[in-house]
C-alpha cells in the first residue's frame, strides 16, 4: 500500500459517511426530477417500479463503488490505476475513474445554473410574488429569469462561490461539517411541508397518485425512466460515491451504510412527492407538468394558499440545501485528483476546480437567451453537455463499474472489502452486480442512445 493510501483523510464516523453520501445522493433529482417525473407516468406504478430498480441496480452499484474507493484510497482516477494493477488487468481502467470524475465536473456546470433558479425564488416566493397569479404569470416569471443572463450570472456565481468555499475546508471542516447540519435541516423542512400538504385539502388524493398502483398508466418508456432515475439519483457513475468511499474507515460495514444512504435517498424523494402533489391536486393543477411542474406549477399553488409565500420560500430553501450537498459531492473527485496529481493544496484546487465549472456553466446560461439559435447535433449548449454526462457518460460509468467489482476484481479481495462472509449475502449482491445491474443500466443506455 503506498503512503498516499495510509495517510488519506477519512470520515469521523459511519454516521459522518452516511450523512455526506446521502448528501451527495439527495439533491434536484429527489426534489425537482422525481416529482415530475413521476407525475409523467402516472403516479403510483413509476414509484413502484423505482424502488424495485433501487434495490436491484442503486444499491449492489452503490456499494461497488463505495468498495472501491476505500480499498483504493485515492481519488477515483488514481483508485481506478491501483485497484487495475492490484488485479493484474489493463491499466486502461483507468479512464473509469476519468469518466466520472468529468461527468461530475460537467454536471456542476449546469447544476449550479438550476440550483442559482431555486436561490432566486426564495426572495420571489418570499415577497409575495406569486400571491393569486396564474400559470401564465408564472410562466412569465420563469421565462424573464431564464431570459436573463445578468439575473443567472449572479446566482450561478453566488452557488459556486458556496460550493468553493465548503469543499475547500476540507473533508472534516468541510464535507463532514455542512453536511451534519444540512441534512438534518433538509428533513425537518420536508416533514414542515408534509404537515402542510396535510391541510391542503388534496392531501388524499396526492397519496392516491404516489402510493397506489396503476399499471395501465406506465409504458415500457416509463419502465426505463424509473430505471434511469434509480440509477441517477443516487449520484452514481459520477465518482463521487467512490472518492467518499474512499474517507470511509475500515470498520465501517460498506453494506450497511449503503443501504442506509439509498433508504435515505429513497424517503426524500416520497417526502417530496408528499409535500408536491396534494399542493398540486388541491388547486386542481395537472401534475403531468414535466420540468415545469416547481418553478411554475408550484408557485402558483403556493400563491393560492394561506402562508403560501413563507411555504414557498421555505420549498425552494430546502431545494438549495438539497443542491448544496450534491454540489460538493460533484466538485470533490476533480479536487482530490487535483490534490494528489498536481501538488495543489486543497484551497488551490478547489477554486480552479470551481472556477472552470463556473465558466462552462455560462454556456448554459446563455443557452436560454444570447446562444438560443445555436445547436449542436439537434441540441444547445446545454441540452449537449446534459446529453453527454446523464446519457452517455454514466450509464457507460456505471457499467464500467459493475463489471470490474463482479468480474474483474478478485473475488477473494471485493468479499474481505463487503465484509459480508462467503454466505449468501454476498452470492445476492454478487448476482446482481454481474448481471442485473449491468443489463439495467445498460438498458438505460440503450435508450437515451435511441437504440430502445
Amino acid at each position: 500500500m503506498t503512503d498516499a493510501r495510509r495517510v488519506h483523510t477519512q470520515w469521523s464516523s459511519r454516521m459522518a459517511f452516511i450523512l455526506a453520501a446521502s448528501g451527495s445522493a439527495i439533491g434536484l433529482g429527489n426534489i425537482w426530477k422525481f416529482p415530475y417525473l413521476t407525475g409523467d407516468n402516472g403516479g403510483g406504478a413509476f414509484v413502484l417500479v423505482y424502488l424495485l430498480c433501487v434495490a436491484a441496480l442503486g444499491v449492489p452499484i452503490m456499494m461497488a463503488e463505495t468498495m472501491l474507493g476505500r480499498r483504493g484510497r485515492q481519488s477515483p482516477i488514481n483508485t481506478m490505476l491501483a485497484l487495475a494493477d492490484e488485479a493484474k488487468a489493463s491499466p486502461l481502467w483507468h479512464y473509469v475513474g476519468w469518466v466520472g470524475v468529468l461527468a461530475g465536473f460537467l454536471i456542476l456546470s449546469y447544476y449550479s445554473v438550476i440550483a442559482g433558479w431555486a436561490m432566486a425564488y426564495i426572495p420571489k416566493m418570499s415577497s409575495g410574488m406569486f400571491s393569486h397569479s396564474d400559470a401564465a404569470k408564472a410562466g412569465e416569471v420563469f421565462r424573464e429569469l431564464q431570459g436573463s443572463s445578468q439575473l443567472q450570472f449572479i446566482w450561478h456565481t453566488l452557488f459556486m462561490t458556496a460550493t468553493m468555499a465548503i469543499v475547500s475546508m476540507g473533508v472534516s471542516a468541510g464535507l463532514e461539517k455542512w453536511t451534519r447540519y444540512l441534512m438534518p435541516l433538509l428533513f425537518v423542512m420536508l416533514i414542515l411541508l408534509d404537515g402542510y400538504a396535510m391541510t391542503t385539502g388534496g392531501f388524499g388524493q396526492g397519496i392516491a397518485f404516489l402510493f397506489k398502483p396503476d399499471f395501465s398508466r406506465l409504458g415500457g418508456e416509463g419502465v426505463l425512466a424509473a430505471m434511469g432515475q434509480a440509477f441517477f439519483s443516487l449520484g452514481l457513475g459520477m465518482g463521487a460515491i467512490m472518492v467518499y468511499g474512499s474517507y470511509l474507515p475500515s470498520h465501517v460495514s460498506i453494506a450497511r451504510a449503503s443501504l442506509f444512504v439509498a433508504a435515505a435517498d429513497t424517503i426524500v424523494a416520497l417526502l417530496a412527492g408528499v409535500a408536491i402533489f396534494p399542493i398540486v391536486f388541491a388547486n386542481h393543477l395537472a401534475p403531468t407538468m414535466g420540468e415545469g411542474l416547481i418553478f411554475q406549477t408550484l408557485p402558483v399553488a403556493f400563491g393560492q394558499m394561506p402562508a403560501g409565500a413563507t411555504v414557498g420560500a421555505l420549498f425552494f430553501l430546502l431545494m438549495f440545501f438539497a443542491a448544496i450537498t450534491s454540489s460538493i459531492a460533484l466538485i470533490e473527485p476533480a479536487v482530490a485528483w487535483l490534490s494528489e496529481n498536481r501538488g495543489m493544496s486543497r484551497s488551490a484546487a478547489a477554486f480552479w476546480s470551481g472556477a472552470a465549472c463556473w465558466l462552462i456553466g455560462l454556456g448554459t446560461i446563455f443557452s436560454f437567451n444570447d446562444w438560443a439559435g445555436y445547436t449542436w447535433f439537434g441540441k444547445n449548449f446545454f441540452e449537449l453537455i446534459d446529453f453527454l454526462t446523464s446519457d452517455l457518460m454514466l450509464p457507460v460509468g456505471g457499467v464500467l463499474v459493475a463489471v470490474f467489482a463482479g468480474w474483474i476484481m478478485r473475488p477473494a479481495d471485493s468479499e474481505a472489502e463487503l465484509e459480508m462472509g462467503a454466505g449468501s449475502g454476498y452470492r445476492v449482491w454478487q448476482f446482481l452486480i454481474r448481471y442485473i445491474a449491468p443489463a439495467g443500466v445498460g438498458l438505460v443506455f440503450l435508450r437515451a442512445v435511441g437504440v430502445i
